[in-house]
């Protein structure tokens, strides 16, 4: 039966084709942050804060983000001057008097030109207007005030009456658009001191008293959905926002709210005061006094939690006045970042990238910024996703699969100083009597002695000339032509297993002295090795301070450095000694990897004892346990960290009488050191083997 395919263009959406997205690098920042000795959680806090370099060596993470965030906030702050609404209510003032008196001066010198002609009234025209001359000289000195005194003030200058009613108006408009942005020029003061027309002041009346019923209702718990609905389809202009619901309009309008309470706060006390009574005078003169108190009271009891919103006083420090709407529009974004950086901080606990938003990301700092904050996110869930990470958020661990790569990276860069030294030293997979083919093979290089892999040689070479051979002459050439990139050594290894205890240091000093993460490192290599080319081999961990115990490679990896006192090597050796006891019919081997002397011990109850300098019971007790080792003929390699001379003599004296060796490596080659000593140790190369 046929079947009918059709091809289209991609419609968008995840690319299925897509190569998986790359953590590796990743999963290695976090890797070398938990060697350090950082929870998981904070290794992978550092990343996404700090990001990766892109191809441009560039790094953006979320600190980068704030930094944007930050300079935003600077920018805001010197926009302008937020007391600008009170400075130009006072320019217009100081024009509008100007004018007046300008009028007043001109009517007294008619009035008395009218005088001197024996004109009737012309002294009662300059009574008048030496009478406003006073009353104009007697206006308080504060704007506020004196706007209130002159609301029956007969004005000589019609200009100069337009001036005062426009000081009114703007203050009403930006009243008014501080907390519905779209109601624009709505009741705007048109020539002649007449409003622009009845009907828009009516619109905005008609607005207030239709969005507090819708509020009032909602307040009610009344299904306000259809009211909503008819309210957006009359009024929907004013608000940019674009609300879907009830809830949505609210969160709008307490935002701006909580702006204009924020702008008050941020006023000095005499500022505000003379704000608040300009903003009370140009309502009451318009009759919206009642409806605008009545929608803050609507909004302080459906969001009371807005109107703390903020971080007090803002000091803005611009020299361009700002108005009333534009000074809580800079409040309200100012705020809106606020709150932006304390998600991008993520200093809250189980915080993380799903609670940032991104909507107000892209608003404040662009499209760019915004699809850097997905790439985070889209990398933290990868992380999650291809397995490098387990468990909830709270519990994150490194997955098998995430700690196989630590101890790779780990063994890479132990096995690139090896071949720096000496090359081969530390591959025993040399053919002979001890030798067994392991079933893999390699590339051969120049030099290598191991057999030819005679069936992986022919496949390359029949694979290489496949890819390479023409068409025309596929029919003519027969057999198959060898080159020497075509060679394959076949792999072997000894079959002896071993039984291997690795103990390593865990107190504090490890950690004050730099040497938690070469510990670290060296342990998941020699691991790594183990499980990957060794894995007849039983391996097992021990870590030690006050007490010892088995650890996993999970557990190693995440153990973080703690405040304990106490270096119990008799606890650590009784534990490996009973792990090589195990296995009998394998070749023991026991490596300690420590920066201080013994200072603690097990008593016979189980309880640890610590004290420092190290007491005579403690180094009885340790000394007993090397002198057990030392009767079932296994050895004791010890790995010297840093300079204590005491350390030293007890290594030396307990090489002398186990028969061990002491190193003393550099941090830098600590892993060279250990693998080495492990792959010779297992080929009987050096140390004590138990007797048969």
């Amino acid at each position: 039966m046929s079947r009918a395919y059709r091809y289209g263009a991609w419609d968008g959406g995840a690319d299925p084709l897509a190569p998986p997205y790359d953590v590796r690098a990743a999963v290695d920042a976090i890797g070398r942050d938990v060697m350090q000795g950082r929870s998981l959680q904070e290794a992978l806090r550092d990343l996404l804060r700090n990001g990766l370099e892109d191809e441009r060596g560039r790094r953006e993470g979320l600190d980068a983000l704030r930094e944007r965030v930050r300079r935003r906030r600077e920018q805001l702050r010197s926009s302008g001057d937020l007391a600008g609404s009170l400075q130009q209510a006072r320019e217009k003032l100081e024009q509008a008097l100007t004018t007046e008196r300008a009028a007043l001066d001109q009517k007294a010198a008619e009035a008395a030109e009218r005088e001197s002609a024996g004109e009737e009234g012309a002294g009662a025209d300059a009574s008048e207007a030496a009478l406003a001359h006073a009353q104009l000289d007697a206006l308080p000195r504060r704007t506020a005030a004196a706007v209130r005194e002159l609301a029956d003030y007969e004005w000589t200058s019609p200009a100069a009456q337009q001036t005062y009613e426009e000081l009114l108006d703007d203050l009403r408009q930006q009243a008014l658009r501080a907390q519905i942005p779209g109601l624009g020029q709505m009741g705007q003061q048109g020539e002649g001191g007449q409003g622009q027309s009845g009907q828009s002041m009516e619109g905005v009346k008609e607005l207030l008293g239709d969005l507090n019923a819708l509020l009032a209702a909602h307040e009610r718990g009344e299904d306000t959905t259809e009211q909503f609905a008819e309210f957006m389809a009359k009024h929907g202009d004013a608000f940019p926002e674009d609300p879907k619901d009830v809830d949505e309009l609210l969160d709008a309008l307490a935002q701006r709210a909580a702006a204009m309470q924020r702008l008050m706060r941020s006023l000095s006390k005499e500022e505000r005061s003379q704000l608040q009574q300009l903003m009370a005078q140009a309502m009451a003169d318009a009759g919206l006094e009642a409806e605008v108190s009545a929608l803050n009271q609507h909004l302080q009891d459906l969001r009371p939690g807005a109107f703390v919103r903020g971080r007090g006083r803002e000091s803005f420090n611009g020299s361009q006045p700002l108005g009333m709407d534009d000074a809580t529009g800079a409040l309200a974004e100012l705020a809106d970042l606020d709150d932006l950086d304390d998600q991008l901080a993520m200093d809250g606990p189980g915080q993380g990238l799903d609670d940032v938003d991104v909507e107000a990301v892209e608003r404040q700092l662009g499209t760019g910024a915004a699809n850097q904050l997905r790439r985070l996110a889209e990398l933290e869930r990868e992380l999650k996703k291809q397995g490098w990470l387990t468990g909830p958020a709270s519990q994150l661990q490194l997955s098998p699969k995430a700690l196989r790569r630590l101890g790779q990276t780990a063994l890479r860069r132990v096995f690139a100083d090896l071949e720096s030294s000496r090359r081969g030293s530390h591959d025993e997979r040399s053919a002979g009597a001890a030798g067994e083919a392991t079933g893999t093979w390699r590339e051969w290089q120049f030099g290598d002695e191991q057999p030819l892999d005679a069936v992986a040689t022919v496949r390359r070479a029949v694979m290489r000339s496949a890819a390479t051979r023409s068409p025309s002459s596929s029919a003519q050439q027969r057999g198959v032509r060898l080159l020497p990139e075509d060679f394959a050594v076949a792999e072997t290894e000894r079959r002896s297993s071993a039984a291997v205890a690795l103990c390593v240091d865990l107190s504090w000093s490890m950690y004050a002295e730099d040497r938690w993460a070469p510990m670290k490192q060296t342990a998941m290599a020699l691991a790594h090795l183990v499980a990957t080319q060794h894995p007849n081999d039983a391996f097992e961990i021990i870590g030690f301070d006050r007490t010892a115990r088995t650890m996993s490679t999970a557990e190693l990896a995440a153990v973080e450095p703690a405040w304990i006192q106490g270096t119990n090597l008799q606890h650590a050796l009784a534990l490996a000694r009973r792990h090589v006891s195990r296995h009998p019919d394998a070749q023991p081997i026991v490596l300690v990897v420590t920066d201080g002397e013994p200072t603690a011990h097990l008593d016979d109850d189980g309880e640890a004892w610590f004290d420092w300098p190290t007491s005579p019971e403690t180094l009885r007790r340790t000394v007993g346990e090397v002198d057990a080792m030392t009767r079932s003929r296994v050895a004791i390699n010890t790995f010297l960290l840093g300079e204590d001379p005491g350390l030293r003599r007890f290594a030396d004296a307990m090489a002398r009488r186990n028969g061990g060796r002491v190193f003393a490596p550099s941090l830098d080659r600590l892993g060279e050191y250990v693998v080495s000593d492990y792959l010779r140790a297992r080929n009987g190369s050096s140390g004590s083997r138990r007797a048969s």
